[in-house]
């Protein structure tokens, strides 16, 4: 998508790798973090991220944005990540396409939207004045759920298309998190992939889940599970050469686990290009 460019194959970087960084000891094509860790005037994760941005380009993601909730956007935290904006210069920035907050409190949870012509109206006048305060678009991620709406109308990659198309931003598709609701509230992972819209997806997300017995949970404490390499394929297929992240944000393994999935997912990548180009 244009305005986002392709940048290969990275990994989040949290803080048990932090020590690495300095000294060249990790090594990505890219590196997404976390915005609100670096919402600070000084100090060791500052200096990290200054040491990861001389070696690679750098993503902010955010978490508490709550481009779905009825609360006033927060000016003081887009000032906050128009600083980290203007100070790392990051390839893009993302949030998520729910909501975590009600009457100034927050839930410390993504929640997910009712699919609807109001809620999809709602949201995307919203991500429009998150993109004019910082003077870019944005990428919106799809969540992981637990519940469904009974107001919903539409299936849910209609909504976030439709999100996209109005709002004029991009797409982080997350498969992890396709795969997570296909099984929990029994609709097909491969027809969301079919149905999305390619050309506004400017990033993937990879992580792994917990098996609840009833449900799945987005727990990213796992190895990417076969279901989701699968997903992977699909999307590419789909979508063609597509950023792609690891994300994995507990019980974190060492840092050559993460590059192997990181490799792993750039093997699927150049058998997918190699295919469409026969």
């Amino acid at each position: 998508m244009e305005g986002f460019p392709y940048i290969g194959h990275g990994v989040g970087l949290r803080p048990p790798h932090y020590r690495l960084i300095p000294g060249g000891g990790a090594r990505a094509d890219w590196y997404e973090v976390i915005s609100e860790n670096f919402m600070i005037r000084a100090g060791w994760p500052l200096i990290v991220l200054e040491k990861a941005r001389e070696q690679s380009p750098i993503v902010f993601h955010g978490v508490s944005l709550n481009l779905g909730g009825t609360d006033p956007l927060r000016s003081d935290y887009l000032e906050e990540l128009g600083i980290l904006i203007k100070r790392f210069e990051p390839a893009w920035i993302s949030d998520h396409l729910c909501w975590g907050a009600f009457g100034g409190h927050f839930t410390h949870d993504l929640l997910p939207l009712p699919y609807t012509e109001e809620s999809l109206k709602h949201v995307a006048a919203r991500i429009d004045q998150v993109q004019h305060r910082l003077g870019r678009r944005i990428l919106i991620e799809n969540v992981s759920s637990y519940l469904t709406y009974r107001h919903s109308t539409m299936p849910e990659w209609e909504f976030l298309n439709a999100v996209a198309q109005r709002a004029d931003c991009g797409i982080l598709l997350d498969v992890n998190n396709i795969h997570v609701n296909a099984q929990n509230h029994g609709f097909s992972a491969a027809e969301y992939i079919e149905r999305i819209c390619a050309q506004r997806v400017a990033q993937i997300h990879l992580a792994g889940h917990s098996d609840a017995g009833t449900h799945l949970v987005d727990t990213h404490d796992h190895p990417v599970s076969e279901p989701v390499w699968q997903l992977l394929r699909l999307a590419l297929e789909r979508c063609g050469r597509v950023s792609t992240l690891i994300e994995w944000d507990a019980r974190i393994p060492e840092f050559e686990q993460l590059t192997a999935h990181m490799e792993r997912a750039r093997a699927i990548e150049r058998t997918v290009v190699s295919e469409r180009s026969e």
